[in-house]
């Protein structure tokens, strides 16, 4: 599964892992992606969305229609 969010767009920040020594090396930032499974009374059918923890609030606030809306928005075929 790829790590990135449907809705916000959410992808992995790069960086370095910083020792006590201060020697860096490459890591990954990822975020914190869930799949979850909503019904969508519009279609009468359930889509499984990939979110991030940030976007599963978002959907849980505007509803999952305008959140749909706003994924197909983007291009993102929900």
């Amino acid at each position: 599964m790829s790590a990135h969010c449907q809705l916000t767009g959410a992808r992995p920040g790069f960086g370095n892992t910083v020792s006590h020594s201060h020697r860096r090396t490459p890591r990954r930032f990822d975020p914190n992606i869930q799949s979850k499974r909503y019904w969508l009374p519009s279609e009468r059918r359930y889509v499984r969305l990939t979110l991030s923890a940030r976007a599963v609030r978002t959907v849980d606030a505007i509803g999952v229609e305008a959140a749909v809306a706003r994924i197909r928005a983007r291009g993102v075929k929900a």
